[in-house]
């Protein structure tokens, strides 16, 4: 795609749109020549180069890279014109748009019937989910993966919920036995399971635990922020494919949160919401007396704890998955390149004398640590830190990001490391960018390099 040419398209579009409406001459209070915008642009463009560059296969830290253009070309498109998809009145194009994008990833995720919304985020998202829990469940908590992203302590906070984290297993996924022991105290009314923590890529077993929330009575929710578009991998015959059974379960659970910012090739913020009950909408029931009144159809903001939301989010998600459907051979070849990185950058570790897996990739993201003698936490701490900090200083740089790994966790994995105090930061990669595939050696030569160079 030619980025300038078809954001010139989007401009010339909604100013041909605006011109049918007739001429109006603009306020003298928004006016701002030319010359003075671009001294303070050149300023603007100047101050964004203190970033790290998110686009480059070089940088493999954080859960971080750039939109497809299609969906920047949607963004602006609809921003130009600014709908509200709180509103029918206030976004008619962009809340069809919605509807139609939520209904494509209840498809993805196996709902026959579904009501669902996008959202400003993953966070604001799984808090709608918690909300509707203790809704359906007053009195009783929040079980929910001690590995589990840390919003889902702070938001049963928000909503005066017991929290209730649950162990995992060798592999960050959630222990089964230590749930059974959490839900025999009857205290639990909503399990959470998270397929794709943002720590190490593990994936919960859904399809274990739902057997274990029919026979204590409790709901499924499965927080797939990160690892939900990876569905499209699952069982798919290939290398890369993943194991279905955790991924078919999510079709039994009662809810499912997913972040299209992420694998979804959205720009933040963006997220998504959906409850294979469309009867839970009885607990987003309110009115406003000024907004819903030019349809009698159901409207986004009736079933959405927020108000206003950029439509644009819609337009730039539509756009895309005309072009990228969540299908295997759609989006699902993007997620591929991810994952096919991972297993190539593990082998690669596995082989190598100065790096050792911390534990094999489920996902698309890679932990390692630095092979230190003696073979101590303290040692693989510092050396993890110094090869973070070298790698984006050198000439040649190359950005990863660390992760705390707890000492019984990781004598669990590692026994034979000497765990001299209570954890020690070890690398981590999230291989997310298509690109990544083809930049695995190089990553990996320069890490080595790195590590070999004091």
């Amino acid at each position: 795609m030619d980025l300038q040419h078809w954001l010139g398209r989007a401009a010339d579009a909604v100013q041909n749109w605006a011109d049918t409406f007739g001429p109006y001459q603009q306020h003298l209070s928004l006016h701002v020549d030319d010359d003075r915008f671009a001294s303070v642009f050149a300023e603007f463009t100047g101050r964004l180069k203190d970033n790290y560059p998110f686009f480059h296969p070089h940088y493999a830290g954080q859960m971080l890279k750039p939109p497809h253009p299609a969906a920047v070309v949607g963004y602006l498109t609809a921003m130009l014109i600014n709908p509200n998809n709180h509103a029918l009145d206030g976004g008619p194009a962009t809340a069809a748009m919605e509807r139609e994008v939520v209904a494509q990833l209840a498809t993805m995720f196996g709902y026959d019937t579904h009501l669902g919304h996008l959202t400003t985020s993953g966070t604001i998202a799984n808090l709608e989910a918690l909300f509707v829990a203790r809704e359906l469940h007053p009195g009783r908590g929040i079980a929910h993966s001690a590995d589990a992203h840390y919003t889902h302590g702070r938001m049963c906070h928000v909503l005066g919920l017991v929290s209730h984290p649950v162990r995992t297993d060798s592999q960050g996924r959630m222990d089964l036995e230590a749930l059974e022991d959490v839900l025999r105290t009857g205290q639990v009314g909503t399990v959470v399971l998270t397929t794709g923590t943002t720590g190490l890529g593990a994936v919960d077993p859904v399809h274990d635990v739902l057997p274990l929330a029919e026979r204590y009575g409790v709901r499924i929710h499965v927080d797939a922020a990160y690892g939900g578009f990876f569905t499209l991998l699952a069982g798919a015959g290939s290398p890369e494919a993943l194991p279905p059974e955790p991924w078919r379960a999510i079709a039994r659970a009662d809810s499912v949160v997913v972040d299209p910012h992420k694998h979804g090739l959205q720009p933040y913020g963006c997220g998504a919401v959906l409850f294979r009950d469309p009867e839970v909408g009885r607990f987003y029931l309110h009115d406003s007396p000024y907004t819903y009144f030019t349809s009698t159809e159901l409207h986004l903001g009736e079933i959405s704890l927020e108000c206003s939301r950029a439509g644009a989010s819609a337009a730039a998600m539509w756009l895309t998955l005309q072009l990228l459907p969540p299908t295997v051979d759609g989006l699902g070849q993007v997620l591929a390149a991810g994952r096919r990185a991972a297993l190539k950058w593990a082998d690669l570790i596995e082989a190598s004398d100065v790096l050792e897996l911390y534990q094999p990739p489920q996902l698309d993201i890679v932990t390692y640590f630095p092979v230190v003698a003696p073979a101590t936490l303290t040692g693989i701490d510092a050396a993890s830190a110094r090869i973070l900090a070298d790698g984006m200083t050198s000439s040649e740089p190359v950005y990863l990001s660390t992760l705390k790994a707890g000492h019984e966790g990781f004598t669990a994995r590692h026994p034979e490391i000497t765990a001299d105090t209570d954890g020690a930061r070890i690398l981590r990669s999230v291989l997310m960018k298509p690109e990544s595939e083809h930049h695995v050696p190089h990553l990996h030569n320069r890490v080595e390099q790195l590590i070999r160079a004091r």
